[in-house]
């Protein structure tokens, strides 16, 4: 699970961290408001000290007794405390008086604005007594805590799983619910997580951020990038239990294995042929109806697999990725490679083989 922290340039108000830092403050606002309450009026004698301090007793045991007397007339929510009630009207106002001076957002309470200034001054008063991870904010504590802690207390009463902060069990539901909110406003498909539509939005812009630093492919996912960089370390952790053959991707051992159980459950309806994915029938489908949807940018012909497209552009560009490792000649196709390859090994044979008039 990744910390919040990384999240607190997000200018919202934290209402636990309010509570956090107006205890610290509790016992002077509470005289502050007696005073407030009892503000003395033109040819009244002022609150003697004691009294004051009496007064201040009295507000402070609404705390332990529950009582609310102040009620705010736009939404009827109540409050121990007239400040508080002061603070909560600020909501229906819309009142934000406390302008940060670096960056110019604005706050409904100066101890937001507080807590806001540490992204400008990079203060990280909080600890983890765990691994000594610092935080802005206290309730990034606590919920980084739960990666030691394996807490869970969110639990989704669906399917039982269980999340470690509410805004996670929350995207979760939308796999239940099918909510879907966040759509694309190029083609209309529709996410039920923002950076879902983010990641699907770099197929319209064409931006590829993740760069192999082997080669310089580019690629939309870091996922995706993660899985190429096994070309190059030629790395095979999927091994099939059948043969042993090993591959780089889960999802080709999972389609290998069907060599094995003979299963091939993609049937095409025109002819009856079956195929073991999806994408093979999709690929066969195109012979039927004469779908060709790659077109050479440099002839206009036309193909019915990425691949056979590819394939034809190198005799345009000239380029040659196949080099053979015997003597470093190159070919466009991996099919001539092999062919050429030949050579070298029949070489090697023929170096072995008993010459004219030898006898065994």
């Amino acid at each position: 699970m990744s910390d919040p922290e990384p999240c607190r340039m997000k200018h919202t108000e934290d209402p636990e961290e309010q509570r956090d830092l107006s205890e610290v403050k509790e016992e002077s606002e509470e005289l502050s408001e007696v005073e407030e309450e009892h503000h003395v009026k033109p040819g009244e004698k002022p609150l003697r000290r004691s009294k004051t301090k009496k007064m201040a007793l009295n507000v402070h045991m609404r705390v332990d007794s529950g009582e609310k007397p102040f009620t705010c007339n736009q939404c009827g929510n109540s409050f121990s405390h007239l400040s508080a009630l002061n603070v909560h009207l600020r909501i229906h106002t819309g009142e934000k008086p406390f302008t940060c001076n670096q960056c110019g957002n604005s706050f409904s309470q100066s101890s937001n604005l507080n807590v806001h200034m540490r992204i400008h001054t990079g203060e990280k008063p909080f600890k983890c007594d765990q691994c000594e991870k610092r935080f802005s904010n206290k309730r990034y504590l606590k919920i980084h805590m739960s990666v030691h802690t394996g807490e869970k207390p969110f639990t989704c009463n669906q399917c039982g799983n269980s999340f470690s902060q509410l805004a996670h069990l929350d995207r979760h539901m939308m796999i239940h619910t099918g909510e879907k909110p966040f759509t694309c406003n190029q083609c209309g498909k529709s996410f039920s997580q923002s950076s879902s539509l983010n990641v699907h939005m770099r197929i319209h812009t064409g931006e590829k951020p993740f760069t192999c630093d082997q080669c310089s492919k580019t690629f939309l996912r870091a996922s995706e990038l993660k899985t190429h960089l096994r070309v190059h370390t030629k790395e095979k952790p999927h091994s099939c239990s059948v043969c042993g053959k090993s591959f780089s991707v889960l999802y080709s051992l999972q389609v290998h294995q069907r060599i094995h159980t003979g299963v091939r459950e993609y049937m095409c309806f025109e002819c009856e042929k079956t195929f073991t994915t999806a994408q093979c029938l999709k690929l066969h489908q195109r012979i039927h109806t004469g779908e060709k949807p790659y077109k050479c940018s440099h002839c206009d012909k036309r193909f019915n697999q990425s691949a056979h497209l590819k394939r034809h552009e190198r005799i345009h560009t000239g380029e040659k990725p196949y080099k053979c490792s015997h003597c470093g000649k190159t070919f466009s196709h991996s099919s001539n490679l092999k062919r050429h390859e030949r050579i070298h090994t029949a070489e090697k044979f023929s170096a072995f083989a008993p010459s004219d008039g030898e006898v065994d």
